[in-house]
């Protein structure tokens, strides 16, 4: 049924908590957290918590030093995501381990690094390794930060050359400025490269030995951004060249082959003697073609290297990788490679190409046993995003914000029948403040005007150590995750588009809420999002942790726990970074002991609350959590923003990792209780807590 009006969202004052939907649906206790509980319980628990950081402050100096990034822990559950509820005959205080034991309390996701696993069997949790799958993305996580880094520093040359040109035509004094011209450019390299350098050099490829075959955790479909990307996997170690091939050099590690030996090729219309006829390729071999972009031929090719390094395949029968660039606006590159699987060099051959030199040509074939292509052309993306209203499988609301966001939310249901709406709360594009709490006063900010350009005078960025958090590419990315992030505030000079207030700007992708088989509502983007760029805020109404107690079956409380992330409190990881923490370091004050164990205040998006709210749960997530301060500087009361972890491609579903440590949620009679994971990633945990 579609419904035309928005009577998908309630708006009014007196609205029900709970809609037709959520009733339909097993429900479970929220967490009940330590400071709700019994006194003899909380008692225990902060005598806990303060041997904990008795031993964490005697084992501070044999730190690495480094800086972490994992997602901080959070404490929240979706009440419609929830599908199966088991209760222990146990109770907390059995499930309290003696300070001096290793406990694992932190299962969280992690920002740039994929954590390992948590596997469960029989109610007994396991560290197991990193899957394949999780240790490509904890790479490619790698590779962004160090690009993104790059990104920010090219900016900054092209910034201070904008600045010197206009010194130069003040004083004109134009061969100064053609001179500095020339020296910018021959500076200038590509933050990619660069990137793919920093990889090398740090030994953090994926795959630095070459192979022939499928590499594990890299299936059929799998989408790279960039040539730069499959070169720090290790997919295909070059980033012009289309013929990856192995060397002389592996020849005693394979006394049975002679060499070289192709093991992948990139078939992206770089010649224009190329053929595809998707499971049946004709591929030309490498060089003799202008490098200038035109495709056309201009010398003959040599049967060398690459060329050599297909025609022994032919002849050895050994597997190549193919992967296939088509164009995408989205892609930093401009295009997307996928992979497409094996296939065998069935046949070579010479001839004379359309510009009359001599090209060699290798016909390939697909194996079979792969999974098909679905159609006679190779298909690119999972799925075809809507063009308009119209166009909306299972549309049963065109906007769920009611009109308060800039750009509709449309919510969808081909799961339930009758097809219903989210209900149940109303929608708001900005955090409600508890009359129980007063925020601080502003902070001072910045005298910068305009835009923040210069982080040695820009005093937000000192905070942040030293430099801008943010690029300014794709209107604003995060670097990497940070420990608190410092954004301009109301009382600073810069306007607002600062790229220092990049979290501010509201929504600025296309979102899609959809119902799912097993988790309730779900959120995708229709858009491609980069990683490091905003999501949204998770919105709701700012309290008190300790005013929850006449709260029942509420599953969307977010504790802001970031204080308690930045001292390690509870197994959380740190990742402290170079920022400046007014806060952490009077944790002694009673008032900051008091709260030490458990988030003083937390967000309540039960009632009340945007987008942020239907986003689910995975042990695999593609988001994380950064605390921002922009109007005020109190860590226990810092925004929870959600930022992209990866590129996200259009339509896949939006997650993060809710941080539950095992064993941690308990019902009103104070035994534990479980419940199991569906998010279908490679390294599930298999239960959310």
């Amino acid at each position: 049924m579609v419904v035309q009006s928005l009577h998908c969202v309630d708006n009014s004052e007196n609205s029900s908590p709970k809609g037709k939907v959520e009733a339909a649906v097993v429900s479970t206790r929220r967490r009940v957290s330590a400071r709700i509980q019994s006194t003899k319980l909380r008692a225990e628990k902060e005598k806990l918590v303060r041997k904990r950081v008795e031993l964490l402050d005697e084992n501070e100096g044999g730190g690495d030093g480094k800086k972490r990034t994992n997602v901080y822990t959070r404490r929240r559950v979706n009440v419609e995501n929830l599908t199966e509820e088991v209760v222990l005959e146990k109770t907390v205080s059995e499930v309290v381990k003696p300070a001096g034991e290793a406990v694992n309390l932190n299962n969280g996701g992690q920002n740039g690094a994929v954590g390992g696993s948590e596997g469960v069997t029989g109610g007994v949790s396991c560290v197991t390794e990193k899957s394949a799958h999780a240790r490509v993305k904890e790479t490619l996580r790698l590779f962004n930060k160090h690009y993104l880094h790059f990104v920010q520093e090219e900016e900054t040359r092209c910034q201070k050359e904008e600045v010197d040109k206009k010194k130069a035509s003040k004083s004109k004094k134009s061969k100064k400025g053609n001179a500095t011209k020339v020296d910018a450019k021959k500076k200038a390299k590509r933050p990619d490269l660069k990137a793919i350098s920093k990889m090398l050099e740090t030994n953090a490829i994926m795959y630095p030995e070459k192979k022939i075959g499928d590499l594990a955790g890299i299936n059929v479909g799998h989408q790279f951004y960039s040539r730069a990307e499959m070169v720090a996997v290790g997919f295909h170690s070059h980033w012009l060249n289309g013929i990856d091939y192995m060397g002389m050099s592996y020849s005693k590690e394979y006394a049975d082959y002679t060499f070289p030996l192709a093991i992948a090729i990139v078939l992206s219309g770089m010649y224009e003697d190329d053929l595809d006829n998707a499971e049946d390729v004709i591929y030309t071999g490498q060089g003799g073609h202008d490098l200038t972009g035109n495709k056309r031929q201009i010398r003959d090719q040599v049967m060398e290297r690459g060329n050599l390094a297909l025609k022994n395949c032919v002849e050895q029968g050994v597997p190549v990788r193919v992967i296939r660039g088509h164009e995408s606006a989205s892609s930093y590159s401009g295009k997307v490679y996928t992979y497409d699987g094996l296939y065998k060099v069935v046949q070579y051959w010479a001839e004379k190409g359309i510009s009359g030199f001599t090209v060699f040509k290798y016909r390939l074939r697909r194996f079979e046993g792969q999974p098909i292509l679905t159609t006679n052309q190779v298909q690119f993306i999972y799925g075809r995003v809507p063009q308009s209203i119209s166009e909306i499988r299972g549309l049963v609301c065109e906007d769920i914000s009611g009109g308060r966001e800039d750009v509709p939310i449309p919510a969808t249901n081909l799961v339930d029948d009758p097809p219903v709406p989210p209900t149940g709360f109303t929608y708001r594009k900005s955090l409600q403040v508890s009359k129980s709490i007063k925020l601080p006063t502003s902070a001072v900010g910045c005298d910068c005007k305009g835009g923040c350009v210069d982080p040695r005078t820009c005093a937000c960025a000192q905070l942040n150590g030293t430099d801008f958090p943010y690029v300014h590419r794709d209107g604003g990315r995060l670097i990497e995750a940070k420990a608190i992030v410092y954004e301009c505030g109301p009382n600073c000079g810069c306007g607002p588009h600062c790229v220092n207030r990049t979290s501010q700007r509201g929504l600025k992708y296309r979102f899609e809420v959809f119902r799912s088989p097993k988790k309730g509502w779900a959120v995708r983007s229709w858009d491609f999002i980069p990683s490091g760029a905003p999501i949204c805020e998770y919105v709701g109404v700012l309290m008190r942790t300790e005013d929850l107690d006449s709260v029942l079956d509420n599953n969307y409380i977010f504790e802001i726990d970031c204080l308690q992330t930045m001292s390690g409190l509870g197994g959380r990881e740190r990742r402290l970074g170079d920022v400046s923490v007014p806060t952490i370091n009077n944790s002694n004050r009673p008032e900051d002991q008091k709260s030490e164990s458990v988030p003083e205040f937390c967000i309540d998006a039960g009632s009340t609350g945007n987008i942020a709210r239907f986003i689910n749960h995975s042990c695999e997530p593609n988001l994380f959590v950064q605390c921002v301060l922009s109007s005020h500087h109190d860590l226990k009361l810092a925004r929870v923003m959600l930022f992209a972890a990866d590129n996200i491609p259009p339509l896949q579903e939006l997650t993060y990792d809710y941080g539950y440590a095992l064993d941690s949620v308990t019902g009103p009679d104070g035994k534990i209780k479980q419940m199991a994971c569906y998010c279908g990633a490679a390294d599930c945990r298999k239960r959310l807590f």
